[in-house]
């Protein structure tokens, strides 16, 4: 189509937090409005403004009725096409405010689906996914039936946190009826154990398939295996690591399937999703464990950007204009090579990779008191060996550990 005669169209986007430059600067480069609807605390970072047509600032604080009042301002003047949660923060409240401006998207009950553990775990299950065996925090005889029934290892979740935040394992029965009691006498409401789940602990190899959903199909993804448990990085520290699979084998055969299986069950029309699933230990099936209607953090979609030629946060922003003007993108066809990522803190603010000077590195990241770098190979063997060499390696050079934080986490 002639770029004369394609439709205009007015993106906005949320972020409470620094994420998806490259979202905005590919929306521009489609010819797209773009505009920002973010916080005061992200006024220095680093947006593409020369991608931005409009950023508009919000107190730190401000909830979810002011978040509406100002969408529904910005489409005053110009009639707005999409309005897209860059950020995990923002996927309920912008859900709120495009069903207060009757945009299309999900709703804030499809949206709540991509927040709440609980609610994807229901809805996974009912599908016919594995699901490590939970409960809900809410009614103690089933709470105490469900230890009755299922032995320890547990651990104790929050329903909407990223990541590894806030998760704790448990040991005896005892042990969990005290958390709901310390859970139960923090000053928040939000903090208070029904916005929690029990689950049984799986031992296992962690996965994550990230994908790229037009049409309620999935159009672009790559999976991938992380090299320790995030929840054992972010708990006890040290080098995070991952890498795409094999295309040829049959993890990636099983872990795609499930990924489409689950986004269809949770009704992803159109947009960017990042699943987790474990391979237990025992039985070697595949549990799923977690999902988020965004792309991956932790330089994920450098990754796997890497390996396929794709990178996900601009697939997802070619989707979302596209279907404001009622055209499609179609199925996109990867490269298929491997990528692979070690990254760690640092005690070092600005760390000095001079010495990594590997042909394979085609990413560093620059941020501070992080070390990263991203590989690409034809080789999977190759791209394994280096991320083996690059953990060691961080660990004498830069590593650093900090207390994790209990109600925030990096988003993986």
């Amino acid at each position: 189509m002639a770029e004369a005669s394609r439709k205009a169209v007015k993106v906005v986007c949320v972020a409470s937090y620094f994420k998806g430059a490259d979202f905005l600067r590919e929306c521009k480069r489609q010819g797209a409005r773009v505009e920002l609807l973010t916080r005061e605390r992200t006024r220095h970072e680093p947006w593409p403004h020369d991608s931005l047509d409009a950023v508009h600032h919000l107190p730190d604080d401000a909830g979810a009725e002011l978040f509406v009042h100002a969408a529904a301002h910005l489409a005053r003047e110009q009639k707005m096409d999409a309005l897209v949660a860059l950020e995990e923060f923002d996927v309920v409240t912008t859900a709120l405010a495009r069903e207060h401006l009757r945009l299309p998207g999900f709703d804030s009950s499809r949206a709540r689906l991509f927040r709440d553990k609980l609610a994807m775990r229901q809805r996974a299950r009912a599908a016919g996914l594995r699901v490590p065996d939970f409960v809900p925090l809410f009614n103690y005889q089933e709470v105490g039936e469900y230890m009755a029934r299922v032995p320890p290892p547990w651990v104790v979740k929050p329903r909407s946190d990223v990541s590894s935040s806030g998760i704790r394992r448990l040991e005896e029965s005892e042990h969990v009826w005290r958390a709901i009691e310390a859970l139960d006498a923090r000053e928040a409401l939000q903090d208070r154990s029904s916005y929690y789940l029990l689950e049984k602990f799986v031992p296992g190899e962690v996965f994550h398939v990230d994908s790229v959903t037009e049409g309620g199909e999935v159009i672009f993804c790559g999976a991938s295996r992380y090299g320790r448990p995030p929840l054992e990085v972010a708990q006890g520290g040290g080098v995070f690591t991952t890498h795409t699979l094999d295309y040829a084998s049959q993890e990636f055969q099983e872990l795609t399937r499930l990924n489409a299986e689950l986004l269809r069950a949770l009704g992803l029309e159109w947009g960017a999703a990042h699943a987790e699933f474990i391979r237990g230990a025992e039985d070697g099936e595949f549990y799923f464990l977690e999902v988020a209607a965004r792309v991956g953090g932790a330089y994920i979609a450098e990754t796997l950007e890497a390996a396929t030629g794709h990178n996900l946060w601009r697939e997802w922003a070619r989707v979302e204009v596209a279907h404001a003007r009622g055209e499609r993108v179609g199925r996109l066809e990867p490269r298929r090579e491997y990528g692979g990522l070690a990254l760690s803190l640092a005690r070092q603010e600005r760390p000095d990779t001079n010495a990594y000077g590997d042909p394979e590195i085609v990413f560093r990241v620059d941020k501070p008191h992080h070390v990263g770098l991203v590989v690409r190979s034809p080789d999977l063997a190759r791209v394994r060996q280096l991320l083996e060499d690059y953990s060691a390696r961080f660990a004498q050079d830069f590593s650093a550990t900090v207390p994790p934080p209990e109600r925030r986490g990096v988003n993986l």
